[in-house]
């Protein structure tokens, strides 16, 4: 896990970091959370920005805040993980954005823009726990298919609000 970001107060409710988490490094919290789970589960947390030299795994879970971050990440590690998720929320609005073959691999790109074109602020500053629970569940849910052999969704859209789902 990477991640240079510190539990704050606001991440209980919309992340799930626990009150005694409020100023730890989130990499260390959850690597603490997960190790509760399972304590045989070896955790590598780099508690910093991601950085193109650092070596990442056959499977990517992309979960920042910015374009251009997601942008970065992937010029970098995209070429050299077997499966990537993105996943993008506002608020209860999710989109998830699979790279696990051809097709994906291929779309992916088209998803990203420039900077100046995102909507303003942090993707969690209208979020709550239960839509960060469906993004990642989701995203779960596609790698569990990966590594099933059974075919991903490229581009899977989410609107909690207006209860829609459009699967693509």
């Amino acid at each position: 896990m990477i991640d240079f970001d510190v539990a704050e107060e606001t991440n209980v409710t919309t992340q799930g970091y626990d009150f005694e988490d409020i100023g730890q490094s989130k990499v260390d919290a959850t690597a603490g959370a997960i190790q509760r789970i399972d304590p045989q589960l070896h955790v590598e947390v780099v508690p910093d920005r991601y950085r193109s030299r650092i070596a990442v795994g056959a499977a990517l879970f992309c979960c920042v805040d910015t374009i251009a971050a997601r942008s970065a990440i992937w010029r970098s590690a995209g070429p050299h993980c077997r499966f990537w998720a993105d996943g993008r929320m506002l608020g209860e609005v999710l989109r998830i954005l699979i790279a696990a073959d051809a097709a994906g691999r291929a779309h992916y790109p088209t998803t990203l823009f420039r900077p100046s074109e995102a909507q303003r602020g942090r993707c969690t500053a209208r979020s709550t726990l239960y839509a960060a629970g469906i993004a990642s569940g989701w995203m779960l849910h596609q790698f569990t298919r990966h590594l099933r052999g059974l075919p991903t969704d490229p581009d899977s859209s989410f609107n909690l609000l207006a209860g829609e789902l459009v699967v693509g």
